[in-house]
């Protein structure tokens, strides 16, 4: 791997080019020909872009010769997306930008094409981290769970991991930097280990994502962008400042970035620290408290025909382990036990340009530490570091007509460590190696087509743990898991305001460490898990179907899948007990997910402030013997009022406000070792705007959620088997104040 990094690195030195290829040109409204001030010009390839001037006047230099798909977006107008082929020297390219109430279309990272939402031939969803922050959320794992179809394993408001249309753990699959974040997906009792600060979006793959991202992304991904470089020959900061009532919790951070016309660099350092929550009952759960810390930095370099970016993540969390309503107190040091756990993501992007073609390198490593303090605040009962190698290199071949094509390398390397006295999973090393290629054909107008193949080889190796003949001895284990994958995807315009989707895909995930080898009490779950060392690849097949509607009135969405996983794993007790600790062992069997996301969106001409949106999200997940699978997500309901304005001639620039009100159903289908969960609605109000203060920028927001204070437990709780309930009240202020 080195010897192949050495020669890219040569060959990107040897291929610099010094012809100043350059991009200008006006962009107007259509309705009146005036020029539009701010309007976004970006190449999402080359993640290169400007902004227009006073005159509507945008120039964008040192872009590498070839054809590139632009994108002109502007709030209030309807995004644009033009193929534009870059010659020597100067070019020109003028935009008339329609009025639209419709949101801005984004351009979506997370599929290899990076085309705009309504482009994609697969049904990726969308939304900006500053819009679930107004909304009141806490945390990002808190936030996702405004997606339809995203929810939540939580225990407290500090722990929560995400569920993609029923599936969760191993079975979804994060990203962050570009880069797969591992930290120990399979334990129940961490979150994501990520700050909200210093990351700009949230994409959402709801399905099988194999094709793409290898073992682990059957059930979809969670893919995180960071916050973008400063445009050439500008510097930026800013400030930003929440508090939330509920927890009393404080949450800040600072950026600063800056660009010059080659060099670029960006720092976030951010910090959170929040106080046991309280129920809808005014009781605090104790040791709910949690405290994060977080610093993201960058730094880049682009020339015409080269460009990289090196970032790193540190990021520190104290999370309490609550199992109780006790002591009621606004401590903020965790009381025993509780988890300090850190992460570090160090990665490193490089694109080589070529004429109509470009080389991209992606190499990404992780450390995660985590440990479990139980008895003592100086000797942890669990400590676990876990490395993690990897690399994606991926050729983006020259465009051939119609057809665009990616061919891919991608891989890791990993090894797990114990150092303390508990043992979950053994010491172990894992290594990966898959290849992919996937094909674009844009048949006419209306119609794409995208497919693609993949292969993949998983080996894990683990020595023997513990005595031949103890209660708790792992055995040696030695196995290799294969897989080929497959996805095809149409989208057709059927209509200028009515396009549709089909996708099917297959997917896979081989049996984690644990699954495999657990022969133990496992942490805060009351079961003895035996591990199966036979266990095979988990394989599906998914089928999505959507169908969307836009005008100047209404948009409404149908998003519908079968999702058929072969040799589905799962835990089921056998009947024994172990020092009086119910035992529950590995088994595979055949299950099947289906259901769907219903979305309305009214926003009635000429009252373009109004808004009124509906979505509505369903899943079920069965075992072919007829139970039901556990941890699926009740069904839910939501229903937002909103309205917006925008005074840009006044002190106050603009301003929303937001009712929102959401039911969640009774679950009655639940696991074998489930219980049932009644439903519940919850009530949540926000308001906020930009003021200009003598000059002075400022961006504020204050919302109320669970305005009723109403008492209610999750079915994906998992302090619900001890009858707790989730957050009460919660009154968040939040103020950014650009630099």
């Amino acid at each position: 791997m080195q010897r192949i990094l050495f020669f890219i690195s040569l060959f990107a030195i040897s291929h610099l080019s010094y012809s100043q290829n350059s991009l200008s040109g006006t962009i107007k409204a259509t309705d009146d020909h005036a020029p539009l001030e701010g309007v976004s010009v970006y190449f999402p390839k080359l993640e290169k872009g400007g902004v227009t001037d006073a005159n509507g006047i945008f120039y964008i230099k040192n872009i590498p010769l070839g054809n590139y798909q632009i994108v002109a977006s502007y709030i209030g107008f309807q995004t644009i997306s033009k193929s534009i082929v870059i010659d020597k020297g100067d070019n020109k390219l003028n935009f008339d930008l329609a009025p639209s109430a419709i949101e801005m279309d984004e351009v979506i990272v997370s599929t290899p094409f990076h085309k705009l939402q309504r482009d994609n031939v697969m049904k990726v969803e969308h939304v900006k981290v500053a819009q679930l922050k107004a909304a009141g959320n806490m945390t990002l794992a808190q936030g996702i769970t405004d997606i339809p179809g995203v929810s939540s394993v939580s225990t407290g408001m500090g722990i929560g991991k995400p569920v993609i249309r029923g599936l969760s753990s191993n079975r979804v699959l994060v990203y962050t930097q570009g880069v797969r974040l591992e930290n120990q997906q399979f334990g129940d009792e961490h979150g994501l280990g990520l700050s909200d600060a210093g990351i700009e979006s949230v994409e959402v793959i709801k399905g099988p994502a194999s094709l793409l991202y290898g073992s682990d992304a059957m059930g979809g991904v969670l893919y995180l962008n960071p916050e973008k470089f400063a445009l050439s020959n500008t510097t930026k900061g800013d400030i930003n400042l929440d508090y939330y009532s509920n927890t009393d919790g404080l949450s800040g951070n600072v950026g600063f970035k800056t660009s010059l016309d080659k060099f670029k660099f960006l720092v976030r350092a951010s910090g959170d620290s929040h106080v046991d929550y309280k129920t809808g009952d005014n009781d605090r759960v104790t040791n709910s408290r949690f405290g994060e810390y977080d610093i993201k930095t960058g730094i880049g370099y682009q020339t015409t025909d080269l460009k990289s970016e090196i970032r790193y993540n540190y990021n520190k969390s104290v999370l309490g382990i609550p199992d109780s309503i006790g002591e009621q107190t606004t401590r903020r040091s965790p009381d025993l036990p509780f988890q300090p756990i850190e992460n570090h993501i160090l990665s490193s992007k490089t694109n080589i340009f070529f004429e109509n073609s470009s080389l991209e390198a992606t190499l990404g490593y992780t450390f995660n530490n985590r440990k479990e303090l139980e008895d003592s605040k100086d000797e942890p009962a669990l400590h676990m570091n876990l490395a993690t190698f990897s690399y994606n290199l991926q050729y983006h071949m020259s465009k051939w007509g119609r057809w665009e094509t990616i061919a891919a390398i991608q891989g890791m390397h990993q090894n797990n460590k114990n150092y303390g006295e508990e043992l979950l999973i053994p010491d172990a090393t894992t290594n990966d190696i898959g290849a992919m290629a996937t094909s674009h054909l844009h048949l006419s107008e209306k119609n794409d087509l995208q497919f693609g193949l993949r292969y993949d080889h998983r080996g894990i190796s683990a020595g023997p743990n513990g005595e031949i003949g103890s209660e708790n001895y792992i055995s040696e284990l030695n196995r290799n898991f294969n897989s080929f994958n497959a996805a095809a995807g149409y989208k057709i315009d059927i209509t200028q305001k009515l396009l549709a989707r089909i996708n099917l895909a297959t997917g896979f995930r081989a049996p984690n460490l644990a699954e495999l080898t657990s022969n133990g009490v496992h942490e805060g779950t009351n079961r003895f898990e035996i591990g199966n060392p036979d266990l095979t690849n988990e394989r599906n097949l998914q089928t999505d179907i959507s169908l969307e509607y836009k005008n100047q009135h209404i948009e409404w969405y149908i998003n519908g899948f079968y999702n058929k996983i072969n040799d589905y794993i799962y835990l089921q007790p056998n009947g024994d007990n172990v020092e009086n600790t119910p035992v529950y062992v590995y088994n595979q069997q055949n299950a099947n997910l289906y259901g769907g996301e219903l979305g309305f969106h009214l926003h009635p001409h000429p009252l373009d402030w109004l808004h009124w949106e509906s979505n509505f999200q369903t899943v079920m997940g069965k075992l072919t013997d007829g139970d039901y699978l556990p941890l699926i997500p009740a069904n839910n309901i939501s229903n937002t009022l909103r309205v917006e304005f925008d005074n840009r001639d006044k002190s106050l620039e603009s301003c929303y406000a937001f009712a929102t009100f959401h039911t969640t159903f009774a679950q009655r289908h639940v696991g074998n070792f489930e219980t049932k969960s009644n439903g519940y609605n919850l009530l949540n109000i926000g308001l906020g705007g930009s003021l200009d203060i003598y000059k002075q920028p400022i961006d504020i927001h204050l919302s109320g959620n669970n305005l009723l204070n109403t008492t209610y437990i999750s079915h994906l709780s998992r302090l619900k088997s001890d009858g707790i309930p989730n957050i009460g009240r919660n009154i968040n202020l939040g103020v950014s104040i650009p630099l």
